[in-house]
């Protein structure tokens, strides 16, 4: 279904419960993953994007349609999620970094984490990024997104998270070179995966 016809029927009080089914349909699987690659453990990302769409439902009628409704709710998604990082980081009494690279050094005994030996390393090494760095790291290299879709979730200048990816990337890259955990296989299939990003 079309944007504009979608968000005409979710606009209208009797269209919107057929209609809402059909925007979750269409955007849970990406919103999920965007959740999940900030949270780290499915049930954390589970409820966040629950979260998301009830946000979502309870204001729709509110969207002034000034960016695409999928950045919308992006937007919507990322914002929960950040906030929820902080309450978990704050509870625990740590800094919102060490608290991120716990949950990272968790996925190892995740009986739910199916990535390989390399992925679990290139998250360990996103995990020591700032927090924008990241943000921006896993919306182009793992969703695909283009710098304007993301300019437009994080509502911030296509020049900035170029600038942000490319010493994203720079880190990751000194992580690994300061460490022998990968040989030269595995670093040649992680340069490859990061050159079919760009």
């Amino acid at each position: 279904m079309e944007e504009k016809l979608l968000l005409a029927k979710l606009k209208d009080p009797e269209e919107i419960h057929r209609a809402f089914p059909i925007l979750i349909n269409l955007h849970k699987e990406r919103l999920y993953w965007h959740i999940r690659r900030m949270v780290y453990r499915h049930e954390d990302a589970d409820d966040l994007l629950q979260d998301t769409f009830v946000k979502v439902y309870r204001n729709i009628d509110k969207f002034k349609e000034e960016s695409s409704l999928f950045s919308w709710m992006y937007r919507i998604a990322t914002n929960e999620t950040l906030t929820f990082l902080k309450k978990e980081a704050r509870i625990k009494k740590i800094d919102d970094n060490e608290f991120i690279e716990k949950r990272v050094q968790a996925l190892e005994h995740d009986e739910l984490y199916t990535g390989d030996r390399i992925s679990l390393m290139l998250q360990k090494a996103i995990s020591i990024l700032p927090e924008k760095q990241r943000l921006v790291f896993n919306m182009k290299y793992f969703e695909d997104l283009t710098y304007k879709q993301i300019s437009s979730i994080l509502e911030q200048s296509e020049g900035g998270l170029k600038a942000n990816y490319f010493h994203a990337v720079t880190k990751i890259k000194a992580y690994f070179k300061t460490r022998d955990w990968l040989d030269n296989t595995e670093v040649l299939e992680l340069e490859k995966r990061e050159n079919e990003k760009r």
